[in-house]
């Protein structure tokens, strides 16, 4: 059986989770963290493009690819 060693983030969130009692505050928990990483990704967002690394040509490329797999 292989040992799961948390990080000191994983613990503080697992200790922070054990005081979640019901649906509407884990609902409230999963809004803060989606909130939390869609800043995250703007940020990172904001400094590709001010560093040039993304831009509207970039994106237009992107615009109508398709990457799923087809079965």
């Amino acid at each position: 059986m292989q040992v799961v060693q948390f990080n000191p983030a994983q613990m503080h969130v697992l200790n922070m989770a054990s005081h979640i009692k019901t649906e509407q505050s884990l609902n409230l928990l999963k809004q803060q963290l989606s909130a939390f990483y869609a800043k995250l990704i703007d940020e990172q967002m904001d400094e590709l493009w001010e560093s040039g690394k993304w831009n509207e040509k970039k994106l237009e490329e992107l615009r109508g690819a398709h990457f799923r797999t087809s079965y």
